[in-house]
């Protein structure tokens, strides 16, 4: 549509004027004629089709803050209880970006009432890397023990619950050392509704999974039913409610299907399970897909910048998912912190940083 903007209506074939049609058809050639009129034909149908397109944005809640500035500048605004900490952070000129991978952070949000922020049970940073066709999805451990611009060391889930999606973007900058984008939040009410609008999601499940799910289920009133779904191996179509609890699962009173690591890797797996989904959708059906779950996402990206996405959605949906976890194995322990209790404390920063951004950006950076 911004193609069109300062073209007057004399460059363009009104197909509804006969005088026009014949002044068009009175050019020489076959070729050219069929040619012509096919090509003004495809400009008005991707005319209307962008603007169906606009339209079935409005449904997405838009963040009127796009979060611009980083850790480091924010940082040196505001008190903190150590300011030896800073020589930690990375600064702004130093956050790793390139044009060819563009960076969106994903919050899972529980809910909240309404003026405040909930306590974000997910955070995942899923990378387009056009360089690679890749689809990059790198989860956070909710407890890894970082630096927080303005508040000093705790949990990195706590930088959500402090300053939302803004703060926790510049928490992950300042300790990984990569620009984020944008974001996207959803929360519990919202996950399922979406899994819902896509008709379930249908993911491989073992025993013990299952097994929570039904718990969870029923403790919760969810379901009459103590064992609603079948406790196999295997396939299973989940509901909105018992994917969000897939989600959240990290084993619950005797019910051992895992940890906090096992909970991450799950999120990964179902977001790459409802990506998978989608490659054989058409377009028209990924519009109407994000016209519909719009009302259940607050974003700060911009109508256009959708808009953008949408258009090679189609490229995308042949990218292969990789996946990742920070910090990653061997680069972190546990440790008792005298305020937040347990943690995960990263061991070498520094290589944390170096191998995070190998897996984002890969041959686009240099690392050592």
């Amino acid at each position: 549509m911004a193609g069109n903007r300062g073209k007057s209506h004399s460059e363009y074939v009104d197909i509804s004027s006969n005088t026009q049609v014949v002044s068009l058809y009175k050019k020489k050639g076959r070729v050219k004629r069929a040619v012509s009129l096919v090509l003004a034909i495809i400009f008005m149908i991707t005319g209307a089709g962008m603007l169906y397109v606009y339209n079935a944005l409005d449904s997405i809640v838009y963040d009127s803050e796009v979060v611009e500035t980083t850790a480091a500048t924010e940082a040196t605004k505001e008190s903190v209880d150590d300011p030896g900490d800073f020589k930690t952070a990375v600064t702004d000129t130093d956050l790793l970006t390139n044009s060819k991978v563009l960076n969106v952070m994903l919050f899972g949000e529980d809910n909240h009432s309404k003026g405040s922020t909930g306590r974000s049970d997910s955070m995942i940073m899923a990378s387009i890397d056009n360089n690679s066709k890749r689809i990059k999805l790198t989860s956070f451990q909710r407890d890894t023990y970082v630096y927080i611009p303005g508040h000093g060391y705790g949990k990195i889930n706590s930088s959500y619950s402090l300053g939302g999606a803004s703060l926790a973007i510049r928490t992950i900058e300042a300790n990984f050392g990569v620009k984020v984008d944008r974001y996207a939040v959803v929360d519990f009410t919202s996950f399922r509704k979406i899994i819902d609008i896509l008709g379930g999601l249908t993911i491989n499940l073992d025993h013990d999974e299952v097994a929570y799910i039904n718990w969870q289920m029923y403790i919760n009133h969810q379901t009459t039913e103590r064992y609603l779904l079948d406790e196999k191996d295997g396939k299973i179509t989940l509901t909105g409610q018992q994917a969000l609890w897939y989600a959240r699962d990290r084993g619950y009173d005797g019910v051992q299907s895992g940890d906090d690591w096992d909970r991450t890797d799950r999120q990964r797996k179902l977001l790459e399970t409802v990506f998978n989904s989608m490659r054989d959708a058409s377009i028209t059906q990924i519009v109407q897909i994000v016209s519909e779950i719009g009302p259940h996402v607050t974003t700060n990206l911009k109508k256009d910048e959708i808009t953008g996405l949408l258009s090679h959605s189609l490229t995308y949906m042949k990218y292969k998912v990789k996946k990742y976890s920070v910090p990653q194995d061997g680069l972190w322990s546990y440790f008792s912190d005298p305020v937040v209790g347990s943690c995960i404390q990263i061991n070498d920063m520094e290589k944390c940083r170096q191998k995070f951004a190998k897996f984002v950006f890969g041959n686009l950076i240099e690392t050592t």
